[in-house]
Formats: structure tokens, C-alpha cells, sequence
């Protein structure tokens, strides 16, 4: 069985709504006690910062049955009086259909009245509306100029996506120095995804110099906020001796952190581990319901996996109808091995109907990617033509 261990690619976060702001000593005195009485008190005589920390309790479900609509209400409430933090989030909230019938275009609307007033959250959202053309024209430009402006205030997501457009060259001049730069201001803060793609950069040596144990140190860091792609990274580094001392099991124990959040490769990764008594017991039929977990979200390698394990009766009952099955899924994604083994079975007639002209082309699309067996049989079956 074929296992191949990757790094897991950048990421861009949008930001959550925020749940802090205003200057009312009594609307924060009654947020924190959780008291709604007090709190909607204050707020339906009109009190923004009231208003806001309502909206926010309904939001989250503090202290009160999580209510979006009433959320939404209490935020427009607040909004409406210039609340920069109910801006925001009344904006997010049309962004995600959230309490409100989605709709792009006002959430940008909220943001931008946000922005007026030099909010960081707002500034860095209406950046990702730039960024993924929601609401407004796609503009990498645009999207780079409002991260700027949010991550200058220490606003940790726009520092983390201000590097990824650094280091992508979306927007910008591609500068990996730079990214450097804006992914360790937000990684000091304790940004996931930016401990994440430093840990990337580290392990590249993209814009600094090549570290393996500072990469893992940084992944280590994201993993243990569960972030699933450093839990996969780190997994990875404990496999192959990366910046760490090589160990099997704490190599296991990552993917299984991953694969248990539906990290695909982790899932397909940690079958391979189980198939092979690789830092944990053998156990075949973990190992299939690991590829299986894997095969399902689209893994081709994991798909190819699980039809070699119903060819085998490794682990589960041999079927070698569900055997192609699952071979087919793999080859239609390019897997050159699965394309061989389906080549075969339409030659043999195992799990299929025998087909000669079905099996030579499946071998002849394994072929064309080189695979050297089905380069063999093509030529045997070319030579038994020209003996006729």
C-alpha cells in the first residue's frame, strides 16, 4: 500500500463577530454578570453599548436561548446610533444569512459605515469581501489595502492575511520577507493560522532561513489550539524526524487528532498507520475504516486503499465488486495504480463482467502515466495481434 505524507497549504480566516466594545461601565458591568434584565433595561432606553452587548449575548447564547434574530435586531439598534462593533457585526451577519436574509452587498454596506470610523474588525471584513468578491467586484488590491489598514492597528486576522498576500503576491508585489513579518505580528498574538504559516515558512525557508524545529515549534503552537492542518504538519513532522526527534507514535497520535476533526489526509495517513503497525497496534480493520473515513471526502489514494482491502479481505469481508468500485473513484481522479488494477479486473472478469476492449482501455490510461505493468501487458497484448 502507497502512503505519501504532505504539507498541508496557507489559509485565509475571516473574523469573528466581536463581543467587546463601548465605554458604558454599566452596560459592561451587566454583560459580564450575565445580567439580561439590566442589560435590556439599558438597552431599550437606547443605549448603544447596551444595545451592542444584547445583540452579543443573543448571539452566543450567554445568558440567554442563542436567538440570531434577536441578535440582529439588538445590533441594527446599536448600528444605527454609529456602534463601529454592531457595524461589524450586523455586516457579518448579512454576510452569513445569520438572523437576516443573506445579503453580500449590505453586508459591505455595514462594514463600510464601520470603517468609516476606523474599526480594525470591519476594515479587516471588508477586506475579505475584496478578497473573495462578495458584495463588491473582486480586488486583491483593494482586499490588501483594507488588511494594511487593520493590521497597522495590531488586528492579528489581517495580519495573518496580510502575509498570505504577501507571500502569494495577491495584490502585492510577492515579497515572502514581508509575509514573514505580518504572520509572526499575528502568530505573537496568538493567531492559529498565522503560527500555522510561519510554521510554513520556516519549514520552506520562504522569506527566512530554513528551520525545521522553529517550523514544528510554530505548528506545535497552532496544534495545540486545534488547528487541524498543524495537527496534520506536526503529525508529519514527528513521522519523518523533522525538527523533532523521529517518533511513530506521537507522529500517530497528531493524525489522530486531525483525522478525528475529518482532516482527509490525516484519516487516509492514520489508516496507513494502522495497515502497517506504524506507531500504533496493527489492526486492518481500523485501518479500513480509517481509508474509508478518507475515501468518502474524495482521498484518491485512500480510495485506492480501501479497494485493495476488499480485494485482499484485508480488514473487511472480500468483495471484489466493491473492491473496483472503489478503484474506479481513484482512477477517475488520475490514481494510475487504480486505473491497472481496473484494467485487470475487466481482463479477468473479477467483480465485473469480462470485457477485453473495457480492460485495454483502462490499461492504456495507466500507461500514459507510466506505469511500467500496464506498459508490459499493453505490449504482450500488441504482440499476441501481430502473432494472429
Amino acid at each position: 500500500m502507497r502512503k505519501s505524507l504532505l504539507l498541508a497549504g496557507f489559509a485565509l480566516a475571516l473574523t469573528l463577530p466581536s463581543v467587546a466594545a463601548g465605554k458604558s461601565d454599566d452596560a459592561l458591568s451587566a454583560y459580564e454578570r450575565k445580567d439580561v434584565a439590566a442589560l435590556t433595561a439599558m438597552a431599550e432606553r437606547g443605549e448603544p453599548v447596551a444595545q451592542f452587548r444584547l445583540g452579543a449575548m443573543y448571539a452566543n447564547g450567554e445568558g440567554v436561548a442563542k436567538d440570531a434574530e434577536a441578535a440582529a435586531v439588538w445590533y441594527r439598534k446599536a448600528a444605527e446610533q454609529g456602534n463601529p462593533a454592531a457595524q461589524n457585526n450586523l455586516g457579518f451577519m448579512y454576510g452569513t444569512g445569520e438572523g437576516v436574509p443573506k445579503d453580500a452587498k449590505l453586508a459591505v454596506a455595514w462594514y463600510l459605515r464601520g470603517v468609516e470610523q476606523g474599526y480594525a474588525d470591519a476594515q479587516h471584513n471588508l477586506g475579505m469581501m475584496y478578497s473573495e468578491g462578495q458584495g463588491v467586484a473582486k480586488d486583491a488590491e483593494a482586499a490588501t489595502a483594507w488588511f494594511l489598514k487593520a493590521a497597522e492597528q495590531g488586528y492579528a486576522p489581517a495580519q495573518n492575511n496580510l502575509g498570505h498576500m504577501y507571500s502569494n503576491g495577491k495584490g502585492v508585489t510577492k515579497n515572502t520577507e514581508l509575509a514573514v513579518v505580518w504572520y509572526l505580528k499575528a502568530a505573537e498574538q496568538g493567531h492559529a493560522n498565522a503560527q500555522f504559516n510561519l510554521g510554513l515558512m520556516f519549514a520552506k525557508g520562504k522569506g527566512i532561513a530554513k528551520d525545521a524545529a522553529l517550523a514544528a515549534d510554530w505548528y506545535r503552537k497552532a496544534a495545540e489550539q486545534g488547528l487541524v492542518n498543524a495537527q496534520y504538519n506536526l503529525g508529519v513532522s514527528y513521522a519523518n524526524g523533522e525538527g523533532v526527534a523521529k517518533d511513530a507514535e506521537l507522529a500517530a497520535a497528531w493524525y489522530r487528532k486531525a483525522a478525528d476533526q475529518g482532516f482527509a489526509n490525516a484519516q487516509y495517513t492514520l489508516g496507513a498507520m494502522y495497515a502497517d503497525g506504524e506507531g500504533i497496534a496493527k489492526d486492518a480493520a481500523l485501518a479500513a475504516d480509517w481509508y474509508r473515513k478518507a475515501a468518502e471526502q474524495g482521498n484518491p489514494a485512500a480510495q485506492y486503499n480501501l479497494g485493495v482491502m476488499y480485494a485482499n479481505g484485508e480488514g473487511v469481508t472480500k468483495d471484489a465488486g466493491l473492491s473496483v468500485a472503489w478503484f474506479i473513484k481513484a482512477a477517475e481522479q488520475g490514481d494510475a495504480d487504480a486505473q491497472f488494477n481496473i484494467g485487470y479486473a475487466y481482463a479477468t472478469g473479477e467483480g465485473v463482467a469480462l470485457d477485453s476492449g473495457v480492460a485495454v482501455d483502462w490499461f492504456r490510461k495507466s500507461a500514459e502515466q507510466g506505469h511500467k505493468d500496464a506498459k508490459k501487458v499493453l505490449s504482450e497484448i500488441d504482440q499476441l495481434d501481430k502473432n494472429r
